[in-house]
């Protein structure tokens, strides 16, 4: 009942980063007005929102890889994991230096916040999937 899940929410959270990604990069304008709350951050770089679209694309790529290729779950989706997770500190950060108000973190949880946490959820999910497999199937496949 819990992998169909966790398969799910990783298919989600890759097809929604290549998404963002694609939009980054094709559109980093309309990118840059339609997400709320970026327009607050600085002046409109086109080529920060591609450098950072091009992220988004791996971010994407990887959830998606470990989907279909379960011997590299748990890495594929440990290095995206880690990237959003930096992003999400990053924006507590500058919430507890002052640069940003309190309110910003409700308004980037659903962007920011909560796929740093799934993806973590889901690392964790991997490492405890690839540990139940028996031994022979894990030093055949390592």
């Amino acid at each position: 009942m819990l992998k169909p899940l966790c398969i799910g929410a990783a298919v989600l959270m890759g097809i929604l980063a290549l998404a963002n990604g694609v939009f980054m990069l094709v559109s980093p304008e309309a990118w840059y007005v339609a997400v709320p709350g970026v327009t607050t951050t600085g002046p409109f770089n086109q080529h920060f929102i591609r450098d950072i679209g091009l992220i988004f694309l791996f971010v994407g790529a990887a959830y998606l890889f470990g989907v279909v290729e379960p011997r590299y779950r748990v890495i594929s989706w440990a290095a995206p994991t880690l990237w959003l997770g930096g992003h999400a500190l990053f924006h507590y950060w500058e919430v507890a230096v002052g640069i940003c108000g309190p309110s910003v973190l409700i308004r980037d949880f659903p962007a920011v916040t909560l796929p740093a946490a799934l993806g973590a959820l889901l690392t964790l999910w991997a490492i405890a999937d690839d540990r139940s497999t028996s031994p022979f199937l894990r030093e055949t496949y390592r």
